[in-house]
């Protein structure tokens, strides 16, 4: 009997079908805004497949609480998860945190689900950490209980953001004073972030430049055919790789750090000449601890629907 799994984020909602055998198929993305909820969402897509699952697993990216009504941090979805389950004619329907998902999936990924940035071997049944930049900041881990792993979820995307420099001192300076109270590393590591760091660049510097969106901003940095998008994914990924580091030390991640989400991927070489390795491994004298931890960032395309193929 086929099982209906979702990784839901604040964008895209991925579905497919899990069979007992733990094969997946039927995978779609879903445009989350083009719905009302996942109940709606979901039935487009049984409607289209033509299935009728009784059970299913969700994950969705906001913290849960164990109580049935989830609000998402960044999208407008509120809902029930019973109303939920009984709008879609299942008898149960599991629901956890999208890097929860990550989390399960992160141990059985292989060689060609990602690749290695600089040195470092990973230990066997040591702590992983995982971060991973989307449209919002995901943080998550997987330690280890006699040999089995165990998911650690968190809401560490919402640590506060350090200011290194004085350039950065200023950057945060503008966003308290024009939009928030509070620097946290996903106001600057995400894709939210992109923008809040383009309209701080802009607002320092008292640019007046078009509003651009995080894919136009990237896409600029990555043909140079902008300067202050050139400065701001290089914050970026100097920023991912501070709260990388801190994330690695915070789990003693001997097993390596795993670098999710829709954005660092798709920067291909770019990424791998950044700042981001030596921002992660600028710990002062712990900086040779730090070589030891490899980093890898995950280029599977559906992580989360793997993760919750082994819980479903």
């Amino acid at each position: 009997m086929s099982k209906i799994i979702a990784d839901i984020g604040g964008t895209n909602a991925r579905f497919a079908l899990v069979d007992d055998a733990g094969s997946i198929s039927a995978i779609e993305v879903l445009p989350c805004a083009d719905f009302k909820s996942p109940a709606e969402a979901a039935q487009s897509y049984l409607d289209r497949i033509g299935a009728r699952p009784k059970t299913g697993a969700f994950a969705v990216a906001t913290p849960l609480d164990g109580t049935d009504i989830i609000a998402m941090t960044n999208h407008v979805w509120n809902f029930s998860i019973s109303e939920t389950m009984n709008a879609l004619g299942l008898s149960s329907l599991r629901v956890i945190n999208d890097f929860a998902a990550l989390a399960y999936a992160v141990p059985h990924l292989t060689d060609k689900d990602r690749y290695q940035l600089g040195n470092g071997e990973a230990m066997k049944n040591m702590p992983i950490a995982i971060i991973g930049p989307g449209t919002g900041l995901g943080v998550a881990g997987v330690v280890f209980a006699d040999g089995k792993p165990v998911t650690v979820t968190t809401e560490g995307g919402h640590v506060t953001m350090p200011a290194a420099t004085a350039r950065e001192f200023a950057l945060f300076d503008w966003l308290k004073k024009s939009k928030y109270h509070h620097i946290s590393a996903e106001r600057v590591v995400s894709g939210k972030g992109l923008v809040n760091l383009y309209h701080a660049v802009c607002g320092v510097d008292g640019l007046d430049l078009p509003e651009l969106t995080p894919a136009e901003i990237t896409g600029k940095a990555l043909d140079e055919s902008c300067l202050t998008c050139v400065e701001v994914l290089d914050l970026f990924c100097h920023f991912l790789g501070v709260v990388a580091g801190n994330l690695a030390l915070s789990y003693g991640a001997s097993g390596g750090l795993y670098i999710a989400g829709g954005i660092v991927p798709q920067l291909g070489e770019y990424f791998k000449a950044s700042r981001f390795r030596e921002s992660y491994l600028a710990k002062g004298r712990f900086s040779e601890y730090m070589e030891r931890i490899p980093t890898y960032v995950i280029t599977h395309p559906y992580p989360g629907l793997e993760g919750l193929k082994n819980i479903a």
